[in-house]
């Protein structure tokens, strides 16, 4: 670790962002002085494999402090831009091959799906998880064990397997310590609600089977509840530990020895609507006033609320940032209102990923009727 001193200027204080120093630090830098440093600071572009510390004194200098540090991922290779691709999922064109496909919902820290890969290279593997966290951590792993059979999409389970993947294209699905939700106003979040396992059989091929395992057997009383009529056949059982995931080993550390495993086997093809997509009609209108420009939002099935408003007065361009939320997709994205030689154009803004709903439109028409200074019901 170094440290270099210097005057502090406005200037070189205006391109920092404040952050504040880990107390072991400061004992490194001053010892007993590190009273005397008031705020610290890292640089808005971080150098790659270092990070950058700042700080002053109480004589104003400055304090410059370069310590190395490890990247959070290797590589983004198997993490799926997957707003940008056509639903469903061309899957065989990211592993470069058609292989049978496993998929495991909330992978964590990602141990038992790069364990699975490595240890079945001949199949491909999904891992679907929200977390940022997990998705960096995983993709680290997944580069230090050289695993190619593995892909990541960062979404909710719900939205993924209805929208990323055929009918009948997965052979195996694992959710390892789904969060229970045990608190009864939570139950809403539940995974595995009677119409999720509609649509997780509908994905699974003739056969193939799915694997919950949970640390709360109330939880798996409420799974096993909802399992009738939809072409599953559940068997159940009490395990030791045996998966070594994050939540496993905390348990098991809390002194639980014993866990639910909960197989769900595919005995009957379950028949789903696909999942309506939308071209996306856009709008053109002769005038438009932004000092006039009111957009109203829509709280019915699907809701629709308009945050940011920008215009460019030199570009005659205006654009309205929408958030949209429909069953459990949630969409942020913004829309363009732009002068063309043929009058106001609205439009989904360029670069925005979002998959064309009957929500993205419903957001749309609410903006074309805004720009006409009417409302619309």
């Amino acid at each position: 670790m170094r440290a270099s001193f210097g005057r502090a200027s406005g200037a070189t204080r205006g391109a920092f962002l404040f952050y504040p120093f880990h107390r072991q630090e400061r004992a490194l830098l001053h010892g007993d002085r590190c009273h005397d440093l008031r705020t610290a600071l890292i640089p808005v572009g971080l150098p790659e494999k270092r990070v950058v510390f700042r700080a002053w004194d109480k004589n104003n200098r400055i304090m410059t402090v370069t310590k190395p540090t490890k990247p959070r991922y290797i590589r983004l290779d198997p993490l799926i831009p997957w707003l940008r691709e056509p639903h469903p999922v061309p899957w065989e064109k990211y592993f470069g091959r058609e292989a049978e496909l496993e998929v495991e919902i909330g992978f964590g820290l990602g141990d038992f799906l790069v364990r699975s890969a490595c240890d079945h290279p001949e199949k491909d593997f999904i891992g679907i998880d929200q977390e940022w966290i997990s998705i960096k951590r995983t993709l680290r792993k997944i580069a230090q064990a050289g695993a190619k059979n593995i892909r990541l999409v960062q979404a909710d389970a719900r939205v993924a397997l209805e929208h990323l993947f055929r009918p009948r294209s997965v052979k195996r699905a694992y959710a390892l310590f789904p969060c229970p939700w045990p608190k009864k106003r939570h139950a809403k979040w539940r995974l595995f609600s009677a119409d999720f396992l509609g649509v997780l059989n509908n994905r699974l091929a003739s056969g193939a089977e799915a694997l919950i395992v949970t640390d709360h057997e109330p939880y798996l009383q409420w799974i096993l509840e909802r399992v009738p009529g939809t072409g599953f056949r559940a068997a159940t059982a009490s395990i030791p530990p045996r998966y070594s995931t994050k939540y496993e080993r905390k348990w098991q550390d809390l002194g639980q020895e014993r866990f639910f495993e909960l197989r769900l086997y595919k005995e009957r093809h379950v028949d789903l609507p696909e999942k309506e997509e939308v071209t996306l009609k856009t709008y053109r209108i002769e005038h438009f006033d932004p000092d006039r420009f009111r957009p109203a939002g829509d709280r019915g099935d699907i809701v629709v609320e308009f945050k940011e408003f920008l215009f460019d007065p030199s570009r005659r361009v205006a654009m309205l940032r929408a958030f949209v939320v429909e069953d459990r997709l949630t969409q942020d994205f913004w829309i363009q209102i732009a002068h063309r030689p043929e009058g106001w154009k609205i439009r989904p803004a360029r670069g925005c990923s979002l998959i064309p709903t009957l929500g993205t439109q419903r957001a749309l028409d609410l903006a074309f009727a805004a720009a006409r200074g009417r409302v619309q019901s």
